[in-house]
């Protein structure tokens, strides 16, 4: 196993790559087609079904500045396949380099005990966790925003700000009653 590392490969000029990772697919399409969209700069967009990557072309692969994790709140599938992969990342990711995004969240079908383990883990992870509605138009692009603003600290755009300071900033914590039933 390959672990995917976020230092061994130097910067493009003027571009950020970020590599969505979802097992399902659904949201993961539609979200890249709005991420090229920005004119800042170049956004590369990666997309993954799950980690590890493939390591034929390692040599080739640009350096990865963020890794989003796509968790649908409505499949068990995803939590695991999320976890997973978690074991495929350098520990340096986990410096303000991998984000959390979940969807589905207001679905009634969505176990309340899968929002608070998602929770645990970005909070034990120092993650940031964006939650979005993946089925409208408005919420791609609101998540695009979200990302985007993420993306630029995490590929060094930004003066005087670190990811690491992002993600200080950003990322999720859990309330100790969070073993409590909530919204009871």
């Amino acid at each position: 196993m390959s672990l995917l590392k976020p230092f061994s490969k130097l910067p493009g000029l003027n571009s950020a790559n970020i590599l969505l990772v979802e097992s399902k697919e659904e949201f993961q399409q539609s979200l890249a087609d709005a991420l090229v969209q920005e004119t800042a700069f170049t956004v590369n967009v990666r997309l993954a079904k799950s980690l590890p990557l493939p390591i034929e072309n390692e040599e080739s692969r640009p350096r990865i500045d963020l890794v989003v994790f796509i968790i649908d709140l409505t499949s068990e599938l995803s939590f695991q396949s999320t976890e997973a992969s978690l074991k495929c990342l350098d520990p340096g990711y986990f410096l303000g380099k991998v984000c959390f995004m979940v969807i589905n969240a207001r679905n009634a079908a969505a176990p309340i005990e899968r929002l608070d383990a998602v929770r645990k883990l970005a909070a034990s992870l120092h993650c940031p966790l964006l939650f979005t509605e993946g089925q409208t138009p408005d919420g791609v692009a609101n998540a695009t925003e979200r990302l985007l603003t993420i993306l630029k600290v995490a590929a060094g755009f930004v003066p005087m700000a670190t990811a690491l300071y992002l993600s200080n900033l950003t990322r999720s914590t859990v309330s100790p009653d969070i073993d409590q039933p909530s919204f009871d």
